[in-house]
């Protein structure tokens, strides 16, 4: 559970949702992000108070899925007569709806997981095109929020151009896992280290931060929410696979494998025994759900064979396909502790050396932000058959920022200096200024060369990003 009391964060998503509402016209708003990142309660605080329905689309036929809405809506608007209605288009039970609201005042109309909805009536998009195009828009009776859990269908068949809701809405929506500094605000008991570990293993998802204790720690969590056998992560990536995907073998057996070290195509291919070909469209509905990542090597040159890799986007999942399920045999004979012990401990700081490169690219713009740095710029990483480069920063004012990463041991910062200034030298710069950047989990106690930036997770998560 949480050590904080309420809701936390996503004050800039409530005040965007108030400016819809409080516009002088009707408004659409699209709200997408992946499972759990807490699209739903940050709309059920958004309405608490107001004219609303809320209606959660489950997998069912249109019938079922319409009766559902209209009991949503009798509930909502205080309506018992809009329960026994049965209409029998969408277009019917939406009009009964908004004809039950009160006079006067705006409306607001919430559709989640609509991509369930849009399953069951594929025509549900024109529908609300056309009542959008004729009726709604041309005054201030609604707030339509379309919300999604399936980000590759949200921005497909909401927002993409195909969409017959095309252009038509005020403002979207995509709500993104907390930061490492918002999610250690679910903690405020644990050092920074916990801090960090607990974001290697959970990420910034606002539901998995909420079970876990804060007055253990991050490894006894991980016995009592993982490994026994009612813990609330014990099968967890099992429910949201089958949630959102048909073919849940197949995709959990690629997310094992890349999760256990096979990042190309043609390796992840063969390691779960299917075709190129075959493995591609699995691929693409695991990016589309926000649950892998493609990444190719940041540089202002492409090599010549840009190579592309495949990473578990998601931190639960990276773990517990690198944990849980290549070991499912092994756990059904072990206890809670001698599990973590056995299959854990042993690669734990491996694994938290991995956690901590993207927490340090991850806090790269923060360090820009903090040095009054401004202008576009992207973050990534580099690699090629000779080098790797944990951050890269490529920025619009022409300088590129370079940076290793030292999670493990008790680093000398002359020994990582020189290595970093190797490193850079083989960087394929293209004749751009470079800036160097160390990050440690603790910095020694040794003063930085003026050339060099020096972080560490104190400097991280304060309020100066770096010394």
């Amino acid at each position: 559970m949480s050590d904080t009391a309420g809701f936390v964060g996503r004050h800039r998503e409530l005040a965007a949702l108030e400016r819809q509402y409080d516009g002088r016209r009707s408004a659409m708003v699209p709200v997408y992000g992946r499972r759990r990142v807490g699209k739903t309660e940050l709309l059920l605080r958004f309405i608490a108070g107001k004219p609303a329905i809320y209606f959660s689309a489950t997998h069912k036929l249109r019938g079922p899925q319409l009766a559902d809405f209209m009991r949503a809506a009798a509930s909502g608007l205080a309506s018992p007569g809009l329960a026994a209605a049965a209409p029998t288009t969408w277009e019917a039970a939406l009009r009964l709806a908004l004809a039950a609201a009160p006079a006067g005042k705006k409306l607001v109309l919430v559709l989640d997981e609509f991509q369930w909805l849009c399953e069951s009536s594929p025509d549900l998009p024109s529908v609300l095109q056309r009542l959008w195009d004729l009726e709604w828009q041309r005054g201030a009776q609604v707030m339509l929020v379309l919300c999604g859990s399936y980000i590759g269908f949200m921005e497909r068949e909401v927002l993409g151009a195909r969409s017959p809701l095309h252009g038509r809405r005020t403002a979207d929506l995509r709500i993104e896992p907390f930061g490492f500094r918002e999610a250690a605000a679910f903690h405020p008991r644990w050092s920074r280290e916990e801090h960090a570990r607990a974001h290697f293993v959970c990420g910034g998802i606002p539901a998995y931060l909420q079970r876990l204790d804060g007055h253990r720690s991050v490894m006894q969590n991980l016995v009592r929410e993982f490994f026994a056998i009612d813990g609330y992560f014990a099968r967890e990536p099992e429910f949201l696979l089958r949630e959102e995907l048909a073919e849940v073998k197949q995709a959990a057996s690629i997310l094992e494998a890349i999760a256990l070290g096979r990042r190309g195509q043609g390796e992840i291919a063969r390691a779960v025994g299917l075709s190129a070909s075959a493995l591609t469209p699995h691929l693409r509905n695991l990016l589309g759900l926000g649950y892998l990542e493609r990444i190719v090597p940041l540089a202002p040159r492409a090599p010549k064979r840009t190579a592309v890799v495949y990473r578990v986007a998601d931190p639960l999942l990276r773990f517990w396909f690198r944990f849980l399920e290549p070991n499912a045999s092994q756990l059904r004979l072990l206890a809670p502790e001698r599990a973590v012990e056995q299959l854990v401990a042993p690669q734990w700081e491996a694994y938290c050396g991995e956690g901590f490169e993207r927490l340090c690219r991850e806090a790269l713009p923060a360090i820009y932000a903090a040095d009054d740095i401004t202008g576009r710029y992207q973050v990534g990483e580099y690699w090629d058959r000779d080098l790797q480069v944990d951050v890269v920063g490529l920025r619009g004012d022409g300088w590129i920022d370079l940076g290793e990463c030292k999670w493990s041991g008790r680093p000398s910062l002359a020994a990582a200096a020189t290595e970093l200034r190797a490193r850079c030298a083989r960087f394929p710069a293209d004749g751009r200024a470079v800036r160097q950047h160390l990050f440690f989990r603790r910095a020694p106690a040794a003063a930085a060369a003026a050339d060099l930036a020096v972080h560490d997770l104190d400097s991280l998560y304060g309020e100066a990003p770096g010394r």
